[in-house]
């Protein structure tokens, strides 16, 4: 079994990927870690496992208490790679449309009109998935799976590369709507991030 640090050197070393028609410089992946650790402070490992889950073309779970910085590493995740990141709060009063999208009708053209939804983003944090409906959370499992979304018949295609962070507090169930084994089934990783531990300091 490898261990993250290992799995990402592997990958980084040995995956062929083409973004677009290019072939990827993964040396570029040690910068992108070097850069989100100026950010994220001693999670080393998290880091690895995100990219391994980015360039593997996956989507991750994070699954852990709130006020542990899953917004910051996503926001840095996406500066990074200088991808567009957009986040959603999850209610139980959302509404699938909210995600995909919605057709507005345009009175100048005479038509309707698409309105992208935050599910039009190279990276994407779905906070607290597990407080909504079950119907707007399987609104995202076409987006995960086939990389498209499809309002009123009309399929319009994501942008490349596609990443979804959906975090769940563990703690407080009340109120929730645990995932289904389909949506589980679209994560690749899922990752606790838990407390830096700290050193103790010698006089």
């Amino acid at each position: 079994m490898r261990l993250a640090g290992d799995t990402f050197d592997w990958l980084c070393n040995r995956l062929v990927n083409v973004f677009g028609g290019r072939i990827v410089d993964f040396k570029l992946c040690e910068q992108i870690k070097e850069s989100i650790s100026q950010v994220i402070v001693g999670k080393h490992q998290t880091i690895e496992l995100l990219l391994v889950a980015l360039l593997g073309d996956g989507h991750v779970l994070l699954e852990d208490v709130p006020g542990l910085g899953k917004t910051l590493i996503a926001k840095s995740l996406a500066r990074s790679i200088g991808g567009f990141f957009k986040r959603v709060q999850f209610t139980p009063d959302l509404l699938p449309a909210d995600i995909t999208g919605f057709n507005v009708y345009n009175q100048q053209k005479s038509q309707f009109m698409y309105q992208p939804g935050p599910v039009i983003t190279n990276i994407l944090l779905a906070d607290e998935i597990n407080r909504t409906i079950p119907r707007t959370q399987a609104s995202l499992l076409e987006s995960m799976e086939e990389r498209q979304v499809t309002v009123d018949g009309q399929t319009i295609p994501l942008p490349h590369p596609f990443f979804v962070m959906a975090t769940q507090n563990p703690i407080e169930l009340e109120g929730t709507f645990p995932l289904p084994e389909a949506q589980l089934d679209r994560f690749l990783l899922k990752i606790h991030l838990g407390y830096e531990r700290m050193t103790p300091c010698l006089n």
